[in-house]
């Protein structure tokens, strides 16, 4: 079984995503971490984000051993990734890692922004995950302090929008919710509460 987890910046989906991989014992893949692994590959070579051959480049030589590098999960690296991620042919270097992954058994849960829509559109679940800007932001920036980044709300707020408008206009893989997909609001729920509701869609589809 695929389980396809899309939705924005701060939504929880990588957090529902890993949880939901270990209570049915499947694989999981972080999409998100490929594309800023990518951007950090660019930076790492002297590139700025908006560099597409740079990116293209990185993007075509990505090495699954990048996805444990520590920085990944930086602010600078996540911002630049959400430039990289726009870049037509950085998703098509990439595409076919994400669906290999997908297919190898027992099962498999994928989170990023075009998973069932582009990545696994034939999943057997596919969940949206969203939550209202202002509490990603405040979760965003709660995350940054414990890991003893500096950040501001408001700072992180606007952020997330510029991320949001980006990855909805983008021309490949933009954010949307796959018609099949069901929608799972976070913002009101804790990590626990959202994982509950999440294996009852995951049953309920299982079920049919």
């Amino acid at each position: 079984m695929i389980i396809a987890i899309d939705g924005p910046a701060a939504s929880g989906k990588g957090t529902l995503g890993r949880r939901l991989a270990a209570h049915y014992g499947y694989r999981h893949l972080d999409t998100g971490l490929l594309y800023r692994a990518v951007a950090k590959a660019v930076s790492d070579a002297g590139g700025r984000a908006e560099d597409r051959e740079a990116a293209i480049a990185c993007a075509r030589k990505f090495d699954p051993a990048w996805l444990s590098h520590p920085d990944l999960g930086k602010d600078g690296i996540g911002n630049m990734a959400s430039i990289v991620s726009a870049v037509p042919e950085v998703r098509e270097a990439l595409l076919n890692f994400q669906r290999d992954f997908a297919r190898q058994p027992p099962g498999a849960v994928l989170d990023g922004r075009d998973i069932g829509t582009v990545i696994c559109p034939s999943a057997e679940v596919k969940i949206f995950v969203t939550a209202a800007p202002e509490e990603r932001a405040r979760r965003r920036t709660l995350e940054l302090r414990q890991r003893g980044e500096p950040a501001q709300e408001a700072e992180v707020l606007a952020d997330i929008l510029r991320r949001d408008e980006r990855d909805r206009s983008r021309a490949v893989g933009p954010l949307m919710q796959a018609p099949d997909a069901q929608l799972l609001d976070t913002t009101c729920l804790d990590i626990e509460a959202a994982l509950a509701a999440a294996v009852r869609i995951v049953n309920s589809r299982r079920a049919r």
